[in-house]
């Protein structure tokens, strides 16, 4: 698993002073202003490197990029980097070789904002860890936990109570609400009568133009002469229009009468 890992850069500063410090005398801390800050033993860069869960502080040559010291660290804060009592910008690091061998250097940064980005790329990475942990630990507990059967048993049955259903086979059916399906009539208001329009009364005009046909004389006794003698007589005013309309001419006669400002006109033609 750890060949499987990969590397990744959490920080890079390219200005870095590494200096030689005095061993500790008492457990009140290391002090930068015991250190020789204007007379660096070593100048270079420095970046900040990950592999899982270890993060590395690797001291490298600023043209070359050859590794000048690394410090892996496996808790932060820890003995691993500690800070100084006096100054935010100078830090206390144990170097680590191949064989086991350590020391501890100091480092500082000239720009305070350098060495907040470097504080700030460390708790990042164990902020991160300790997360995957917690992870990893409620997990395996769940999978200590036992687990719960939701299965039925042999014999064992459900019942569900669905509302507005009949349970009993002959139950009544539920009555239709009327109008839920299908056309249907509102009925008429009480009371009140449906109005039937008017027939409107025949017009004046449409009786005059219209040609009503001589009625059929029961009468054996009038002979085909008085019919003759009748259309000769001119029709009287007096008559009312049904009685009028025994001549078959009498309504063409009406209908030129019944047209206004019209100049008489002389025909060749003989006026019955």
């Amino acid at each position: 698993a750890a060949e499987l890992e990969y590397e990744s850069v959490l920080c890079v500063k390219p200005d870095v002073n590494v200096y030689r410090i005095p061993p500790r005398t008492s457990n009140r801390g290391y002090r930068a202003s015991d250190w020789k800050l204007d007379h660096p033993d070593w100048t270079g860069r420095l970046r900040v490197t990950s592999k899982g869960k270890t993060a590395y502080i690797k001291l490298e040559d600023k043209v070359s990029g050859e590794l000048f010291a690394q410090a892996p660290i496996d808790q932060y804060p820890g003995i691993a980097v500690e800070t100084v009592a006096d100054s935010s910008r100078y830090f206390v690091i144990r170097i680590q070789d191949g064989t086991g061998r350590s020391a501890f250097i100091g480092i500082g940064f000239t720009d305070r904002g350098d060495a907040f980005d470097f504080n700030v790329s460390l708790q990042d990475h164990f902020k991160w860890v300790k997360q995957e942990t917690e992870i990893s630990k409620e997990s395996q507990e769940a999978d200590t936990r036992p687990k719960l059967d939701l299965g039925f048993k042999e014999g064992q049955t459900i019942k569900l109570n669905i509302g507005n259903m009949t349970t009993k086979k002959g139950g009544a059916p539920k009555p239709r609400v009327p109008g839920s399906g299908g056309l249907s009539l509102l009925p008429p208001p009480p009371g009140g009568k449906i109005a039937v329009p008017p027939i409107p009364p025949p017009s004046s005009t449409a009786i005059a133009n219209h040609v009503t046909p001589p009625p059929v004389l029961k009468s054996s006794n009038v002979s085909s002469a008085d019919i003759l003698l009748d259309l000769d007589a001119p029709p009287s005013a007096s008559k009312a229009p049904a009685s009028a309309s025994t001549d078959l001419w009498g309504d063409f006669s009406t209908a030129s009468s019944a047209v206004p400002n019209q100049a008489p006109q002389q025909s060749n033609w003989v006026q019955f």
